[in-house]
């Protein structure tokens, strides 16, 4: 028996894993960097009521989930449904040289941005160096 497969099947599977689909969206898109002594992440969260966001940090791992709805009542009559809804969620793996217990976020204009602060034990230090017996000492 001779099985045929639909090439655009395959191009429409890996259309679905990269951008999603109505009912399972696609991970929410984000930049993260770096700056002075704070670690930033913004993520596009377009949409979203801010009462639906959750942000939670467990061993490191950082895990951002929110939910999108479309309006629903009995006179809405939907005429176009484009828009990804559903609950999108996202982790990130963070170093030990982030304060993951003073994290701050903000969400303003459809983005989810995070502030994380190098933790001080991260921080570049001087060390002092003892020359020989002890008695004198070099600053690195």
């Amino acid at each position: 028996m001779l099985m045929r497969t639909d090439p655009f099947r395959e191009i429409d599977r890996l259309a679905e894993q990269l951008f999603g689909t109505t009912s399972r969206p696609a991970v929410m898109h984000l930049d993260a960097w770096r700056d002075g002594d704070h670690f930033h992440a913004a993520f596009d969260l377009p949409g979203v009521d801010p009462d639906s966001i959750d942000c939670t940090v467990e061993r490191n791992v950082l895990t951002v989930r929110a939910q999108r709805r479309r309006p629903t009542s009995d006179t809405v009559e939907l005429v176009a449904a484009e828009r990804p809804m559903g609950s999108f969620s996202r982790q990130l793996f963070l170093g030990d040289t982030l304060d993951t217990d003073r994290l701050e976020a903000a969400y303003e204009h459809g983005v989810l941005t995070l502030r994380i602060p190098i933790a001080e034990r991260a921080k570049p230090r001087r060390v002092p160096v003892t020359a020989g017996n002890g008695r004198r000492q070099i600053t690195a």
